[in-house]
């Protein structure tokens, strides 16, 4: 893992086609579903102490895809994202820590109009140049939330006893920035 004192201060762009925003699920309690979504947009501006940085984020909750229409379908509907009354989700950061040898990037997160603090794990993989001359950073986070916690309330028991689906829901960020 790479120090964040490599970030040159200023803003930086997420690259949306080198990066991704997903979730994973327990589904019937032995497999796990993983969705994403296709519509996102984020900066984060570096301050000079780099633990003073700034993040912030939307996804469109409607660009879900999990690979299976039908299920997609579902999830844009109340039972579950709500599409129709909260079309955007955002995270914005309250804080960044170092833990350890990582961090904690500290966030609001607002999910189907509530917003709770969650905590991402976030690991810093470094600054590159890529072959346009782009300044590019990259990071991976990861946060385990309730959906019960954000109004996703949707489930059905099965006969052979559990749910559908998991309570549990892991968020992954692979990000790739641009220094603008």
């Amino acid at each position: 893992m790479s120090a964040l004192s490599a970030l040159t201060p200023g803003t930086w762009a997420v690259d949306t086609g080198h990066s991704e925003v997903g979730f994973t699920t327990r589904h019937m309690m032995v497999t796990k579903v993983r969705g994403r979504f296709t519509q996102f947009a984020g900066s984060i501006t570096v301050a000079a102490d780099p633990l003073a940085s700034r993040v912030e984020a939307t996804v469109d909750a409607g660009s879900v895809t999990t690979d299976d229409e039908g299920r997609d379908g579902h999830l844009r509907t109340g039972d579950f994202f709500d599409v129709a009354s909260h079309p955007t989700w955002t995270l914005v950061s309250t804080g960044i820590t170092s833990v350890g040898s990582g961090y904690t990037l500290h966030t609001d997160l607002t999910l189907r109009g509530v917003t709770r603090p969650v905590d991402f794990a976030l690991d810093f993989h470094g600054v590159v140049v890529d072959a346009f001359g782009n300044t590019r950073a990259g990071f991976s986070a990861e946060a385990v939330i309730n959906r019960k916690d954000f109004g996703v309330e949707w489930n059905a028991v099965l006969d052979a006893g559990g749910v559908a689906v998991s309570e549990k829901v892991t968020i992954g960020l692979e990000i790739s920035a641009i220094r603008s």
